[in-house]
């Protein structure tokens, strides 16, 4: 149900890994909002109906030596009061007033940082109030400085708007025929291109299909370049990418993945340098049919240990998460897809392994067949190559799957890291969840704690 070519992956412990995307074209508060100042002798109160007003300020200006004048009435029928000084505790006293319904700070807000890349207006899936993730709602505070993400999949291909933002990775595919590259393990994670010239190629069932790019697709998502003046923007556009490259010609083995989250997350790998720039966060836009295997396990384990948030995608199809790999692992974050409407997109997994829902797209409906791009602009659209099978120049375009969902939840993870670098892996899962909103549209079977909202988790 992924890629419709690789739908044979390379079988190892009984597991196929393969890419999940699918390609097409009032309470008293002191606390200001992101990106607002706080104007700290002004507060709004809202007063009881038949208060005496000027009987509170006139007592509370005693007891905090300053001199409260009630400015005007706002249209909502609160107050504005302002204060000759700023006096600590005053807000609080207002607030705690029994002649008070509510008082809190007047504050100075600014407009929410929006990319100037030529492309954003199309990235619907970072603002739109149904199925977005309020994005520009947490660029005012913070853009993943100083987190690197790990992208296991395809690898990389040079591109403008990742280029800058791309550290040092590694090619841990061992078949070197499935690797395109002439050799095995490397340290170029160059995706060479994953193309079926053949049906059966793969396997039995699996068809002819060009190269996914898939790494490069997933990568422009986490961090692509914002405010260059080019292409898109990315969640967490400060924040680095890190490629370990796992799928090839018919998929990729467990044995390199499970390697691939060792090393990303800090750990020991025979026959692989050290990490130089160990990821905080690991994202795996990729699974296949079947349980748990121990080997997928104590990787994550392993890693999460490390300190590292592991977000996964669930699956794309249209099943019960629990029955695919490594969406139904312990210790990660399990990813499902959303249209943009705000429902379960029609191929997501679903179910009580599934953690959090993110934007995925739907370039065609259920019904239509494999390859139709029918509405590509409701697809997530990110940094591509044009190359049809060998790697050739940059491009963009809208894709939908998990593959798609999984990065939004990876690229937040890296705003949230970057605001608060202490978390643990554990404590920012708990973050993405806790301050997701409701599915907007519907999802009856299960897309775990509600949409990732970029904005409420840096707060």
């Amino acid at each position: 149900m992924e890629r419709k070519r690789c739908a044979a992956a390379l079988a190892v412990a009984a597991t196929a890994v393969v890419t999940l995307s699918q390609p097409a074209t009032a309470a008293p508060s002191d606390a200001a909002a992101p990106g607002a100042a706080e104007v700290t002798n002004q507060y709004i109160v809202k007063f009881k109906d038949g208060a005496d007003r000027a009987d509170v300020l006139r007592r509370l200006g005693t007891r905090f030596g300053a001199r409260l004048s009630d400015a005007r009435q706002l249209g909502t029928g609160a107050r504005l009061i302002r204060a000759d000084r700023n006096a600590a505790g005053l807000l609080q006293a207002l607030a705690a007033s029994d002649r008070v319904e509510y008082a809190e700070p007047d504050v100075m807000l600014h407009a929410l940082s929006v990319p100037n890349d030529p492309e954003y207006p199309a990235q619907w899936h970072y603002s739109e109030p149904a199925g977005g993730i309020n994005g520009p709602g947490a660029w005012d505070v913070t853009k993943g400085s100083g987190v690197v993400v790990a992208v296991i999949d395809t690898g990389r291909t040079a591109h403008p708007d990742l280029d800058a933002n791309t550290v040092a990775g590694y090619d841990f595919i061992s078949s070197a025929s499935n690797a395109r590259d002439g050799n095995g393990r490397d340290s170029n994670p160059q995706d060479e291109g994953d193309w079926n010239a053949t049906a059966g190629e793969c396997g039995p069932g699996s068809e002819a299909g060009d190269s996914s790019w898939h790494g490069t697709h997933v990568a422009g998502t986490i961090a692509a370049v914002s405010d260059n003046g080019v292409g898109v923007a990315g969640v967490a556009p400060q924040a680095k990418v890190q490629h370990a490259r796992v799928l090839g010609k018919c998929g990729g083995a467990l044995s390199d993945i499970t390697d691939a989250i060792v090393w990303a997350s800090g750990g020991s790998v025979s026959g692989v340098p050290a990490n130089a720039t160990p990821a905080r966060v690991i994202n795996m836009s990729l699974g296949g049919s079947g349980r748990c295997t121990r080997a997928y396990q104590s990787a994550i384990t392993a890693a999460v240990r490390r300190g590292t948030t592991v977000v996964v995608a669930s699956g794309n199809s249209n099943a019960d998460g629990s029955g695919y790999n490594p969406g139904n692992c312990n210790n990660v974050v399990s990813v499902s897809s959303l249209n943009r409407a705000g429902n379960r997109a029609f191929y997501s997994n679903f179910g009580s392994t599934v953690d959090i829902a993110a934007p995925g797209g739907e370039v065609r409906r259920a019904t239509d067949a494999p390859g139709t791009r029918t509405t590509p602009q409701d697809g997530v659209l990110s940094t591509l190559n044009a190359g049809t099978t060998t790697p050739a120049g940059p491009a963009y375009k809208t894709y939908m799957g998990t593959s798609m969902a999984a990065p939004h939840v990876a690229g937040v993870a890296a705003l949230l890291l970057s605001h608060t670098p202490g978390l643990t892996p554990a404590q920012a899962e708990a973050a993405l969840k806790d301050t997701a909103r409701p599915i907007p549209g519907s999802c009856p079977e299960g897309c775990g704690a509600g949409l990732v909202d970029a904005a409420a988790a840096v707060r």
